[in-house]
């Protein structure tokens, strides 16, 4: 029997990171296939307004995919390999808007410096800087381990 939402335990650190290098794995090969669609339709992308519209165009992409494995129970191949699963503040899972919220902040603030992850050093709950904006957490959802009898 699993535990209800709102009891889950926050997910570690160390399991958090994990899954976003497993996961920044996934969303580079995501880009690659994206950008193969693209240079068939639209042929060379390194001259403006080419370029921009490519750079929206995987932004998009990358939203669309997280934004869709975060809402309605939902989670991406990193989440389930980890057992995590995202939660709002009241353990429900999250909707589209806060799951847009999230990837947004997400996408502006790690590529200052990573600063969405050094959040989590001094934010009191460990969070991420764009779950803090969210409202959201990565809850552990791995099955309770049974406890040997003693003996």
């Amino acid at each position: 029997m699993t535990a209800p939402p709102a009891e889950r335990r926050s997910a570690s650190l160390k399991v958090r990171l994990a899954a976003l290098v497993y996961e920044s794995l996934l969303l580079i090969a995501l880009l690659f296939a994206a950008t193969a669609v693209f240079v068939a339709v639209f042929g060379d992308s390194r001259s403006q307004p080419t370029r921009t519209l490519l750079q929206v165009y995987l932004l998009s992409a990358a939203g669309m995919y997280f934004v869709w494995s975060w809402t309605g129970g939902r989670r991406t191949l990193p989440m389930k390999t980890w057992h995590l699963r995202l939660v709002d503040d009241t353990g429900q899972h999250p909707t589209a808007s806060r799951a847009v919220i999230r990837f947004l902040a997400a996408s502006l603030s790690l590529p200052v410096f990573g600063l969405a992850l050094w959040w989590a050093l001094i934010d009191a709950e460990r969070r991420f800087l764009h779950d803090r904006i969210a409202g959201t957490r990565l809850v552990t959802d791995a099955p309770a381990r049974p406890v040997p009898p003693r003996g």
